[in-house]
Formats: structure tokens, sequence, C-alpha cells
């Protein structure tokens, strides 16, 4: 967990919060949402997500289309600049994930490299 943390540090971007990074990076993965589903990808209330968005579409990041068979919803798209922002984000993150396994030694690496594909399906569960 303090390694988590640690990541969610690693911020191109401090005006965001790591919730607000975290419903980007969800963006990017899965693609356009509601902010219902967000709210359950995210595990947060759909008031809390209706927040989030509308932090977000005023920074830009994200932009409120209507949803094409219910007009009453709407679905959430990250703009170009929340894609810029994300990889930036990535990059730098990358780069001190990379500089701290180096102060690892080449048993450990062994290690980590050997538990990186189990460490994977876990994240997708």
């Amino acid at each position: 967990m303090r390694l988590s943390r640690r990541l969610k540090h690693q911020r191109v971007d401090e005006s965001l919060s790591p919730t607000e990074m975290s419903v980007l990076g969800t963006l990017a993965r899965c693609g356009s949402a509601t902010p219902s589903e967000l709210a359950r990808k995210e595990h947060v209330q759909p008031p809390s997500m209706t927040r989030i968005v509308a932090m977000l579409e005023a920074k830009g990041l994200v932009r409120l289309d209507a949803h094409p068979e219910d007009r009453r919803q709407k679905v959430v798209t990250q703009t170009e600049q929340a894609e810029s922002m994300l990889a930036a984000a990535r990059a730098k993150r990358n780069a001190w994930l990379t500089e701290l396994v180096q102060e690892l030694d080449e048993e450990d690496r062994a290690t980590l490299r050997a538990a990186a594909p189990v460490l994977e399906k876990l994240a997708h569960l």
C-alpha cells in the first residue's frame, strides 16, 4: 500500500486530486462512460461522481455529451488535454519506478520480473 500511495504522489498536475486522476485513468482505459458507470467503476456514490465530473469539466479535462440512446443521460469523455496530461503523468511515474527498481539488486529485480504477470492479473480482477 505504501508504494501505491507514493505512486499517487508522482503527479504532473498538482491541482488534480488522486481521485480525479483515477477517473481520468478509468476513462482512458474504458472509454467514454456515463457518470453512473464511472461511479460504479470508481466505487463512489453517484452524487460524488457528479461533483468530480463537474470539476474535471471545469478544468477542461472532460466533456459531457448527450447519451446516444437516452437523452436524459450524459456521457463523459476525456479531452485531448486530459490525454496529454495522462501521458505526461505516466512518463513521470515510469521514470520514478525505473529509478526505484535500479536500486534493487539483481535477485530482487528477477523476483519482481517473475511477479509482474501475477500483479497484472490482480490489477484487473
